[in-house]
């Protein structure tokens, strides 16, 4: 499919099926509104008070491949740009730059139409310094929009974020050196951990974990309800459950290593859009979700655009099928 015919079909395209469940829901009334109602909502991004897409182009799945003849990422990014979506995901790790070089080759020509975030695994000053600089390189820009720490362990001593040869250190220099306007943290692992970093730090935005799964119900109450009495902006990742999106239907399912936090998987899976439908009616500013086609973003632009979040009574039936 190239972009024309992408941009043909949202057009015409008003509500994806949903054919693979069957739990009569209704259009939710139990959340608050999006700000904007014309194309893909957006919502406020906590207290950096940026209007964001509740749709984000993830920077893992296609957007971290290699082009290739029947496939270019740069393609991916400009359809997402062209459909509305006004933040890119990524980090210097996914592809081992291949990523950023990716988004690279859009923003070099559209870089004021993106809220743009990528992220660091390095722990010290030195190393997070010397890691921004490369994927500045490689996004073709000179400026940041939201600069995060990647990954958050459960077996990592946060404590030593803040020494003076830490990683925080770092941050706080690129942000008052306006590099980035933001600073935030990501992980998927543990929910006490991404508590104690939000806890200990004053971070503007969180990426962590919401979908339907039980092993992610600590994200749901226990992160987000702190998260949000620090009102920072809110991300969600795993929405599909990770990995190859195991979670919603006509993806492959995978076999979960004893302890993988990577992916997930249960017994059933539901339609991509349903998954939308029930993080966005979380008190949440936005779903980050990688895509490898234009058939994929078709879908999850549709769903974004045209669904209204989840009922709690429907976010409850979701979660209990899921289990």
């Amino acid at each position: 499919m190239d972009r024309r015919i992408f941009l043909g079909n949202l057009a015409t395209i008003t509500v994806a099926g949903t054919a693979g469940l069957h739990l009569n829901f209704a259009e939710g009334t139990d959340n608050k509104p999006e700000v904007k109602i014309n194309g893909i909502p957006k919502r406020i991004l906590g207290k950096t008070g940026v209007e964001v897409t509740t749709l984000i182009l993830g920077g893992v799945s296609g957007m971290m491949q290699k082009p290739m003849t029947d496939f270019h990422p740069a393609e991916l990014a400009n359809a997402a740009l062209d459909a509305g979506i006004n933040y890119f995901d990524t980090a210097a790790s996914y592809g081992a730059g291949q990523s950023e070089l990716n988004y690279g080759a859009v923003l070099a020509k559209r870089r004021n139409e993106v809220f743009l975030a990528t992220k660091t695994g390095n722990r010290t000053y030195d190393g997070a310094m010397r890691e921004v600089e490369e994927s500045l390189k490689r996004l073709q820009t000179d400026h940041l929009d939201l600069y995060q720490v990647n990954g958050v362990s459960a077996k990592e001593d946060i404590t030593l974020w803040d020494k003076p040869d830490g990683v925080m250190k770092a941050l706080y220099k690129l942000r008052d050196e306006k590099v980035t306007r933001f600073i935030g943290v990501t992980g998927h692992e543990s929910a006490e951990a991404m508590n104690l970093a939000i806890d200990m730090y004053q971070f503007d935005t969180i990426l962590t974990t919401f979908n339907p799964v039980l092993r992610r119900k600590p994200f749901r109450e226990l992160v987000l309800p702190n998260a949000l009495k620090k009102n920072m902006g809110i991300i969600a990742m795993k929405v599909m459950g990770g990995g190859e999106g195991a979670l919603a239907i006509g993806n492959p399912s995978k076999k979960p290593v004893n302890g993988n936090w990577y992916w997930d998987e249960t017994p059933h899976q539901v339609e991509a859009a349903i998954l939308i439908r029930y993080v966005l009616g979380l008190p949440i500013s936005c779903a980050d979700i990688g895509m490898k086609s234009l058939k994929e973003l078709e879908i999850n632009v549709t769903a974004a655009r045209d669904m209204k979040p989840l009922k709690r009574k429907d976010q409850i039936n979701l979660e209990n099928l899921m289990m």
